[in-house]
């Protein structure tokens, strides 16, 4: 079985693994990694205990832009679960607006096969490789039939096969063989017959999904497959045999298989926005908001949904739910959806501090991004200290007076600060341009200073 590995990474090894992309937020990262380390000790326990052993689902408490879905989104990538990020509000109780809460459930499924064929095609990669380099010799050099006659003088069923002289056709092939291995037929034109897939049938409406599926795969069954002849060069169709010697060498059932089980041992569903499905004191759309806890609450306490591949059982899913609760409280949560979320993790406000080591010490830092993009232009763009130090107290301060939307005030600065370079630098061809303090608040000084402006363009 995929998933779980025989040596899981320790909490401390994943929150190693966290702090190269993510700033800050010790205690979160803590509470997941250890959630996940439960999972795994889990699967270690004898049969008979390992059902009664309940995931401990977290609910995180921060502003917007702190950290909360890319710690979830992260440690799912290093762990290789499935997972799937969903909006608490985009749900409705049924009969309401909106999809059906259930729906999560089939798109993580999906998520699962999604990986499980990915693994699995790696492992019949070298086989399928081989089989497209046969199938290409078949077309650029066809093999030759034998055929038929009737010698003189007989009568009736009397015919002979002659098979055709095959040792210059071998030597022809080889030849072939090392032209195709040495890349120097990738220009050459071939006949080859594509399967047309059908469209997808949509079909709207609260609770379709289920029935959208299933009415699509029975079409499948009942119209007969359509084939075309397509020309294409050596290296297009190459891709194409070897797609289709992948899917000719994959277990489909199998795959289906794996990947309902790997989605309830391992699947991860970050719920966003719950703070948002509470009942507010007006009126309106209340109703539907306490339908949305209704109906969450059998899928995060545990139950059977019916997909398009078989019954999937949600009991130990991991629920990572996430919110600003700055209107509202997790204690108005219904009690019973409340006590499914028994580690309540409330994540920092950032710092300028926090700022600064955001743009710079992440793998994938902000700055490094930007660098990386004008690069293709030719353009070596470098920040100084002391523009890094500026950009991130302009980012801390606008977030004060204004909106706090955390660490994505990032992309609004550097968005506002780049305009000019980004439009000019495919004219200036190579060069290099330091970015420096005295840039940064020429750049921004008075936008940042005038508070109707900053709101509107920060």
């Amino acid at each position: 079985m995929f998933g779980f590995k025989k040596k899981s990474q320790t909490p401390r090894e994943l929150v190693g693994q966290l702090d190269r992309y993510i700033v800050g937020q010790a205690r979160a990262k803590r509470a997941v990694s250890i959630a996940i380390r439960n999972r795994w000790r889990r699967q270690q326990l004898p049969e008979d205990l390992r059902g009664e052993v309940a995931p401990k689902n977290i609910l995180m408490i921060g502003s917007t832009g702190v950290g909360k879905t890319e710690i979830a989104r992260r440690l799912a990538k290093l762990t290789e679960a499935p997972f799937i990020k969903v909006e608490a509000t985009k749900y409705t109780e049924v009969g309401y607006y909106g999809r059906d809460v259930e729906s999560m459930v089939r798109e993580l499924v999906e998520n699962s096969i999604t990986l499980i064929r990915s693994k699995e095609k790696k492992r019949v990669e070298t086989e399928a490789r081989d089989r497209t380099e046969d199938r290409l010799l078949d077309l650029l050099a066809p093999r030759p039939k034998a055929y038929e006659f009737q010698p003189e003088g007989t009568e009736g069923s009397a015919v002979e096969t002659v098979e055709v002289e095959t040792s210059s056709y071998e030597r022809t092939r080889a030849k072939m063989k090392d032209m195709l291995v040495a890349e120097e037929l990738e220009e050459r034109q071939i006949e080859l017959t594509i399967e047309q897939k059908s469209q997808p049938v949509m079909m709207g409406g609260v609770g379709m999904e289920q029935m959208d599926m299933d009415f699509q795969g029975m079409l499948e069954k009942i119209i007969p497959k359509n084939t075309v002849n397509r020309s294409l060069t050596v290296a297009e169709a190459r891709k194409v045999i070897f797609d289709q010697e992948c899917e000719s060498l994959l277990d489909t059932e199998k795959i289906n298989e794996l990947a309902i089980q790997q989605a309830q041992d391992m699947g991860i569903i970050f719920l966003d926005e719950l703070d948002k499905v509470i009942a507010s004191d007006g009126k309106g759309a209340d109703v539907s908001r306490q339908g949305v806890q209704r109906d969450l609450l059998p899928i995060v306490e545990g139950t059977t949904v019916q997909t398009k591949y078989g019954y999937v059982k949600t009991d130990h899913v991991l629920f990572v739910a996430a919110g600003a609760f700055h209107k509202n409280q997790p204690s108005d949560l219904m009690p019973e959806l409340q006590g499914r979320f028994p580690i309540r993790v409330e994540l920092d406000d950032l710092t300028k501090d926090d700022f600064v080591q955001i743009l710079t010490e992440p793998k994938n830092s902000l700055t490094r991004q930007y660098a990386a993009l004008l690069k293709t232009e030719g353009v070596e763009l470098e920040f100084t200290q002391d523009a890094v130090e500026a950009l991130a107290e302009y980012a801390f301060q606008v977030n004060q007076t204004t909106q706090n939307i955390g660490a994505r005030r990032l992309y609004t600065i550097l968005e506002q600060l780049l305009e000019d370079l980004s439009f000019e630098a495919p004219d200036m061809k190579m060069g290099r341009v330091e970015i420096n303090g005295k840039y940064v608040s020429d750049r921004l000084a008075a936008i940042a200073d005038d508070e109707d402006l900053s709101r509107f363009i920060l």
